[in-house]
């Protein structure tokens, strides 16, 4: 499904569902801390109902699923739900999946103790989905956004990566990330209020091929270029990493999270 947004490259058209295979092998790269932080805050554990929105190849709850958390996730790209069930079921794992943008998401009132979106917040008509959310949450519930990303003014690694997608994608609007905390629209705080947010660095492992899958995953390359210069960037890039990469390698990124609770 094309995706297009104004405010995001320029209005230029992507499709995550071209991602998924790359999604599947190369994207499921958060480092134990990430979840970590997430147990020990208490959520997306121990029987809690959970929500997983924009959950692509279902890497959140894949993850989290041995701390008992009942799990649901969805995702707009039918190629991303495909891909979850497959990996889902290969590890014997009972996760619901379905196919549906956030904005058509529908469950009765306080059905969820947790509800998670991980990489994909900024995507939403917030508008239209905070007040939707609220109401599947139940008293007390929380709503966990996550987020991470690679550093490209302080990794050289990345930097260079970076600079090759700005040459193929120059509207990308992903490039030049920095520290931060997660950016929380202000109608968010109609229906739920801010409980704690932190934002620290993790070195995260890579391969050249392992890195490449990842790099060619993002938006800017497999979900938005055609094939041709697909393929012009594959080969750039690989040749890129043989000039300045040893074989295995770590990048730095900053993790980010926001935990916020139901106003009722």
């Amino acid at each position: 499904m094309i995706i297009q947004d104004k405010n995001i490259d320029k209005g230029k058209g992507f499709d995550w569902g071209r991602t998924s295979e790359d999604y599947a092998k190369y994207r499921d790269i958060y480092p134990n801390e990430f979840y970590e932080r997430i147990i020990n805050r208490g959520l997306c554990m121990d029987g809690q109902r959970v929500l997983d929105l924009g959950t692509g190849t279902g890497v959140l709850p894949r993850n989290l699923y041995t701390y008992g958390a009942n799990w649901t996730g969805t995702d707009i790209a039918e190629n991303q739900i495909q891909q979850a069930r497959i990996l889902a079921e290969q590890a014997d794992m009972k996760i619901d999946f379905f196919t549906s943008a956030t904005e058509a998401v529908e469950f009765p009132d306080e059905t969820f103790d947790v509800i998670t979106a991980c990489q994909c917040f900024w995507y939403f008509d917030h508008k239209l989905v905070m007040p939707r959310l609220a109401n599947m949450l139940k008293p007390n519930g929380r709503l966990l956004i996550l987020y991470m990303a690679w550093l490209p003014f302080e990794d050289k690694i990345a930097g260079a990566s970076e600079e090759l997608v700005l040459k193929y994608s120059p509207d990308w609007s992903g490039a030049g990330e920095t520290r931060k905390p997660i950016w929380i629209p202000e109608v968010v705080y109609d229906y739920f209020e801010m409980v704690d947010h932190e934002e620290y660095d993790v070195m995260v492992p890579f391969t050249k091929e392992s890195w490449h899958g990842r790099m060619r995953a993002c938006r800017g390359v497999g979900a938005s270029l055609s094939g041709e210069e697909l393929q012009h960037w594959d080969k750039e890039h690989m040749q890129l990493l043989e000039n300045i990469a040893p074989e295995e390698f770590e990048v730095l990124h900053y993790a980010a999270l926001a935990e916020l609770k139901v106003k009722k």
